[in-house]
């Protein structure tokens, strides 16, 4: 594995496809694949206690190896000081629209991931919406804290498919 490391996350807006790709690269890499949304929420969409979900992180991160997919940035840095490389799925806002949309109709990884049936709520559409001009900023902000990673940024889906090309 000369291009990555053994500790990867996978960040970006909601539908951007962070599940997906994670799956995708444990595959590809033989590495084990953790969904954050999995670990967080309990049935029925009940959180985890804020002290319980760092010490959980806490613990997931010492593995040896992993592909961690998910945001939660009040908790962000938890995984930086973890990871060696970060994959930031740098798309637009109609691109994740659409994905959520779809989400709406259709069985898929945020379902199997969680355990709990799709929603298209409104916040959750709003937090897309606005993921580039509120959540991006501070990601890419902190991002340049961590000069010692890895730091791929994919801009859409054709990228996300030559990156996976690249790597088969």
């Amino acid at each position: 594995m000369a291009k990555f490391g053994k500790k990867i996350m996978i960040i970006g807006s909601g539908g951007s496809g962070k599940s997906t790709l994670a799956i995708k690269l444990g595959e590809i890499l033989a590495l084990p694949v953790i969904h954050l949304d999995k670990e967080f929420w309990k049935n029925d969409w009940i959180k985890v206690l804020k002290a319980e979900w760092y010490e959980k992180q806490k613990k997931l991160v010492s593995a040896q190896e992993w592909i961690v997919d998910g945001n939660y940035t009040g908790s962000l840095e938890v995984r930086l000081k973890a990871a060696d490389t970060v994959i930031f799925l740098d798309f637009g806002r109609f691109t994740c629209m659409r994905s959520i949309k779809k989400r709406r109709f259709s069985k898929n990884q945020a379902e199997i991931n969680t355990g709990n049936p799709v929603k298209l709520n409104r916040s959750f559409v709003k937090w897309v919406w606005q993921f580039n001009s509120k959540t991006r900023p501070n990601i890419i902000e902190k991002l340049l804290e961590y000069k010692d990673i890895k730091i791929v940024i994919l801009k859409n889906r054709k990228d996300m498919k030559k990156f996976i090309e690249e790597l088969l």
